[in-house]
């Protein structure tokens, strides 16, 4: 079992630190008054070539879209961590809480990792409350999913939000 990873994201800088300590150049970053929104190559990386992402830390969710390699490809369109984020000026962090959805929009949301979560709690690596907050993100992110026909776009727009992304129109 592992401690929650912990991510660091410099706007000033134009950096990524992943919880290994990587730190790798950032693209683009846009700051919204809900949020942050990065966008980077993952040099090295099998599994894909691109990241895209958004911190939304009064939804406790960090959603990403991973532009994935040829034979790599996965059914999702958008991965949620559930997260904790911090801001102190232009640094931003985030603290995964272990659970994570796979949107696949207009068709369904898949809660994962839940064992790995209570694992952690088990062995002291969570709070009870980080537990609890972890699992009541996840339930209010599946049931406004639920609601919202799986389409993450329909769901945010109710909360004013629009997420822009490099491949994805602005209501998609």
């Amino acid at each position: 079992m592992h401690s929650p990873k912990s991510e660091t994201f410099d706007v000033a800088a134009k950096t990524n630190t992943d919880p290994k300590g990587v730190v790798r150049a950032v693209e683009e970053y846009r700051v919204e008054p809900f949020g942050l929104y990065l966008a980077r190559p993952a040099p090295g990386r099998r599994q894909f070539h691109y990241v895209e992402s958004w911190l939304l830390p009064e939804l406790g969710l960090r959603v990403t879209d991973f532009w994935f390699n040829p034979g790599h490809e996965r059914d999702q369109d958008f991965y949620l961590d559930v997260v904790t984020i911090d801001r102190a000026g232009d640094v931003w962090r985030t603290t995964d809480l272990y659970l994570d959805l796979v949107l696949r929009t207009g068709r369904g949301v898949e809660v994962i990792d839940t064992g790995e979560l209570l694992e952690a709690l088990e062995g002291g690596l969570v709070t009870r409350h980080q537990a609890c907050q972890a699992l009541q993100t996840a339930y209010r992110c599946v049931d406004a999913l639920a609601r919202h026909g799986y389409d993450l776009a329909h769901w945010l727009s109710d909360l004013d939000i629009t997420l822009h992304w490099r491949r994805h129109p602005p209501h998609g």
